[in-house]
């Protein structure tokens, strides 16, 4: 188990690095507080790798993706175009944004699992737990992976206070509308 772990962890990790999910915590956290996105994707992370834990155990073979990306892809951009669009906060409204968005977490989490479906890291971990044992891989897996987006999240926190609103407005848009073409190009 403990091998399945290190092994899991360590791939996971590193694939993360730079992938679009990773990106999309950086963005998250220049909106929301951080242990706030790091549940959101650490939740969705678990449910993720669990199915794909299941799959590689059960039936070694990946989901189609073909409708999952089509989906995502929509939503992506509806993100996009949200996030361009700005809001304009009243002053009791700037009292509450210090503290987390009543449903910040499923967003997070609800953005997070439809990326995750059919990415590279749940291939991955299905191909890990095929050939490992499935509670190391699932636990090495959803580890490594939210490490990787706790480090985009610090970095996030760090330009967030560096950068001006317009600037990260714009750049988390132009994050969101890429992932979107991306996944809309992989579904066609």
């Amino acid at each position: 188990m403990f091998a399945a772990f290190l092994l899991s962890f360590a791939v996971i990790f590193v694939a993360e690095l730079g992938d679009k999910s990773q990106l999309m915590a950086l963005a998250f956290a220049t909106r929301y507080p951080p242990l706030t996105v790091l549940t959101g994707i650490g939740v969705a992370t678990a449910i993720v790798h669990a199915l794909s834990v299941g799959l590689g155990a059960a039936l070694g073979a990946a989901l189609p993706t073909r409708a999952i990306s089509a989906v995502a892809a929509v939503a992506f951009l509806a993100f996009g175009v949200w996030t361009l669009r700005g809001d304009r906060l009243s002053e009791e409204e700037q009292k509450r944004a210090v503290r987390p968005a009543r449903y910040a977490v499923l967003s997070v989490g609800a953005v997070f699992f439809l990326a995750e479906l059919g990415d590279k890291t749940m291939l991955a971990t299905v191909t890990l737990a095929a050939d490992h044992g499935w509670f190391g891989t699932w636990l090495g897996s959803t580890l490594g992976m939210v490490a990787a987006d706790a480090l985009a999240i610090v970095v996030g926190r760090v330009l967030g206070a560096r950068l001006p609103g317009r600037a990260i407005r714009i750049g988390a848009a132009l994050a969101f509308f890429a992932f979107g073409a991306v996944m809309l190009v992989e579904a066609l």
